[in-house]
């Protein structure tokens, strides 16, 4: 089958080659791939990619062979998957529990961008706890994690602030009910909850405008700086403020538990994955350049025809 491996050059991170088809294991299914989506993050690791790691992580697609072990979807059945790696391929093999059905009113193409993403931003509001009331500030908010964590804040009752440098893609922010602003520092303040995803001096500006005993959530640094943070400046500001470290695999469910969960709220059309481009697999290389170099808003879905 064909599928894309690592190359490690900058320039053209992956190839289409020939490889041999996956042999699932007992509790995995075997899917054909629809439609897969790539995420920021992905291009960092195929900066220095491990040997042998075949990158894709989101897709979306048909079961061609059903778990041995008898979990899972049937075949036949259309799916949206979360495998720890090689989705950008023809097939690939995903563990039943991470996967979930898509009802006929979910595409694939829209069921792609939902795993990565989708996941990060529902998993991190369950970790923020109740928002009916609050008033949060999100960082970094035009990708594909801050379009799902506005729609779903606002819809749970916070007041929310989203950091987006492109007036663009913060007209979509604000449509979503946001208040919207170009940096941090134009954040009135000060906030309940801070949901930091840049990392740099962002996440110390995000911090010092938390209210007292207030909570700032890192769970990105999309910027690729380390930040500095300075004991004493908390005391003059957000006096007993927590900050947690945040990874969405972390958690105790599966993921096919809360891949149904996106899809429902898809299908009830109540939350709408922001897809900013869908291309044929082909163009892979090229929209991994787009996506290093921010011209992208949302996620970025390619599709095998």
């Amino acid at each position: 089958m064909k599928a894309f491996t690592a190359t490690g050059l900058v320039d053209r991170a992956v190839v289409l080659s020939e490889v041999a088809q996956p042999e699932p294991r007992s509790d995995e299914a075997l899917v054909k791939v629809d439609a897969y989506s790539v995420n920021r993050g992905e291009t960092f690791v195929l900066e220095s990619p491990p040997p042998g790691w075949r990158p894709g992580k989101d897709v979306a697609g048909l079961v061609v062979q059903a778990a041995a072990d008898g979990s899972g979807p049937a075949v036949g059945r259309r799916v949206v998957g979360h495998p720890p790696a090689s989705g950008w391929a023809e097939y690939v093999a995903v563990p039943t529990a991470s996967l979930a059905e898509l009802p006929d009113r979910v595409t694939t193409v829209q069921a792609a961008a939902l795993p990565l993403a989708g996941l990060t931003a529902l998993r991190l509001l369950r970790a923020a706890g109740s928002l009916a009331g609050r008033r949060a500030l999100l960082t970094g908010a035009s990708g594909g994690v801050g379009h799902y964590v506005t729609e779903l804040a606002v819809a749970s009752g916070a007041e929310l602030t989203a950091v987006s440098r492109s007036p663009a893609r913060g007209a979509r922010l604000a449509e979503f009910g946001a208040t919207v602003v170009g940096r941090v520092e134009d954040a009135e303040g000060p906030f309940d909850l801070v949901l930091e995803s840049t990392g740099g001096p962002n996440l110390a500006a995000a911090l010092a405008r938390l209210a007292p005993r207030g909570q700032l959530l890192w769970f990105g640094q999309a910027s690729r700086e380390p930040a500095t943070v300075s004991f004493f400046d908390l005391l003059r500001g957000p006096v007993s403020a927590t900050v947690r470290h945040f990874s969405y695999a972390d958690d105790d469910r599966p993921y096919g538990t809360d891949l149904a969960t996106l899809v429902r709220l898809v299908a009830q059309d109540r939350l709408h994955p922001e897809i900013g481009l869908v291309r044929d697999w082909s163009e892979t290389a090229d929209i991994l350049t787009d996506l290093r170099e921010r011209r992208v808003r949302g996620n970025a879905v390619l599709t095998l025809s």
